[in-house]
């Protein structure tokens, strides 16, 4: 079937028809995120996408807004969020049959709300549509802009934004320190909408040659990331010495008070454990990092814990961990009733928790309960049992800083896949610390999307990063995202690790998303200017 044929379907189809083949073109289009990382796929999803658009009879006015446009793009976006996120409802087994009620809403609610940030793209690009070339453009920094803003609306969930196709491999990852994941992601649309001009129906039209300038582009990125990628190896820094255990702790037993004593035992074993005969285990360590939640208690509760693991660190060693605190250990006050935090301590070899951090950014209804009293009257609530509910923490990752501890960025679980909005926790960062637990989706490809996300906000930052996972992903990175040390994912393991110092600041950290705005508004501004050209030229 010759292209134009396919495009002429497209621009035709109406009906149940018309939405399930947007439907399963997205979910295609998600098939080139990792891990699957299948990128022509979105190519021709957003190309196919291109023509739907086609189709819809051209819109101004406000009160168009929710017309066909938008529910082209949303019947799109649906399919890409239920396939890439669909991993999401592993959680609702973790406790047997008490959550399954909310299973649809997990793998179809969420991606349903998602998807409407796709259907608010295309309706505002298509505002701005024509016959003509201009109307890829104004679909790419739509899409790119409305992605961008699912990141901060409602807490945001920025997950699987398009730009992560084009992360998938590691040459075109180094793209991602000069213009970010959100910028990778009008690069991504530009060039999979480019290709719907092969089947352009003007004679003659010189915007066919678009997609070979694309695909040039992506040439171009693909050699300087692989000239990027392929520098020598950093040499590693002698002042931290990295022990990291993964313990591979199921979901179901993390809080399960008969599980307590053989957690901790895990934990303090594979600390001590030796890799092969000629590793020292802990001696020699600076750092023992263990994961998130790593105790089933609240360790800062529990002087005999804290006595084994002064007896475990050898002499000025650090052990810094993922530990649930209650609001008012460590001298705090409660600011809400039965509080916990989700936080990062630093335990000395004395015993002694000298330094915290707690998460700023909680997974709503798996950390805390949004319009708590309204929705428990409905009889919802969070899925975390560890706790009533987690509080927010209010102090920068900049005051987390442990004694003989290089500056580090720390982040919890899914604090990681916030591109750009660190903040003034970069500054002054050399390295990245994530720590995170992942056992709520193990089996699935959700910690394998996670640990990547991670791995890209090293090369956005230039920062090595420490990874350590209970279960999932284990992974150790020098700033230009090469994995340097990695566990074997879903068994108990420890290993020791160092990392480098990090680059000079990227593009990316010193500007964050200014670049991306200004490309974005330039983009829309000479649509707008073409359009009305047009008009002009053809009147």
């Amino acid at each position: 079937m010759r292209l134009s044929a396919i495009a002429d379907w497209c621009i035709l189809s109406h009906g149940f028809k018309r939405y399930l083949a947007l439907f399963s073109l997205g979910a295609l289009a998600a098939l080139a995120l990792p891990p699957f990382k299948l990128l022509p796929l979105f190519f021709i999803g957003i190309a196919a996408l291109v023509w739907f658009l086609d189709g819809v009879e051209t819109q101004s006015g406000w009160r168009k807004l929710f017309g066909p446009a938008f529910w082209t793009g949303w019947a799109f976006g649906f399919g890409y969020f239920t396939v890439g996120l669909h991993w999401l409802g592993a959680a609702f087994f973790v406790d047997g049959d008490l959550f399954l009620w909310a299973l649809p809403i997990g793998i179809l609610g969420l991606p349903a709300f998602l998807a409407i940030f796709w259907a608010l793209g295309t309706a505002f690009a298509h505002m701005l549509w024509s016959d003509y070339a201009q109307r890829i453009f104004a679909l790419a920094a739509f899409l790119a802009l409305f992605e961008f803003l699912r990141g901060i609306v409602l807490t945001g969930l920025p997950f699987n934004v398009p730009g992560y196709v084009l992360t998938a491999h590691p040459y075109l990852m180094q793209s991602a320190a000069f213009f970010g994941v959100h910028g990778l992601s009008f690069v991504a649309l530009l060039v999979g909408a480019s290709f719907a001009l092969l089947a352009s129906p003007l004679p003659g039209d010189r915007a066919r040659f678009l997609p070979l300038l694309a695909l040039a582009a992506l040439a171009l990125m693909v050699g300087l990331g692989a000239w990027r990628y392929h520098q020598p190896a950093f040499e590693a820094r002698p002042d931290l010495r990295l022990r990291l255990v993964q313990p591979n702790i199921p979901q179901q037993q993390k809080w399960d008070p008969q599980y307590r004593d053989a957690i901790f035992n895990s934990l303090l074993s594979l600390s001590q454990a030796q890799i092969d005969e000629n590793d020292p285990g802990l001696i020699g360590s600076t750092h023992l990092i263990w994961p998130e939640s790593a105790f089933p208690f609240y360790v800062a509760e529990e002087p005999e814990a804290l006595a084994r693991i002064a007896r475990m660190l050898p002499k000025d060693t650090l052990l810094i961990t993922g530990a649930a605190r209650r609001s008012y250990d460590l001298g705090g006050f409660a600011d809400q009733e039965g509080g916990v935090f989700n936080s990062i301590l630093a335990i000395n070899d004395q015993g002694e928790i000298i330094a915290s951090y707690d998460k700023r950014r909680l997974v709503p209804f798996g950390e805390y309960l949004p319009l708590k009293p309204l929705l428990t009257q409905l009889g919802l609530r969070k899925f975390v049992a560890a706790a009533d509910s987690f509080v927010k923490g209010t102090e920068s990752g900049l005051k987390f800083a442990p004694q003989n501890t290089p500056a580090l960025l720390p982040l919890i679980c899914y604090e990681v896949i916030f591109s750009g909005a660190l903040g003034d926790q970069t500054q002054g960062a050399q390295w990245i610390l994530n720590l995170t637990n992942d056992a709520w989706f193990q089996g699935t490809i959700g910690p394998a999307q996670h640990a990547h996300h991670a791995r890209v906000r090293a090369v956005e930052q230039g920062l090595p990063l420490v990874r350590v996972a209970n279960t999932g992903h284990t992974i150790v990175t020098d700033p230009l995202g090469r994995i340097i040390t990695q566990l074997p994912p879903d068994q108990p393991a420890s290993a020791s690790a160092q990392i480098p110092h990090p680059l000079e600041k990227t593009l990316f950290s010193q500007y964050t998303y200014l670049l991306f705005f200004i490309v974005i508004g330039a983009t829309i501004f000479a649509v707008l200017l073409r359009n009305r050209w047009r008009r002009t030229w053809e009147n």
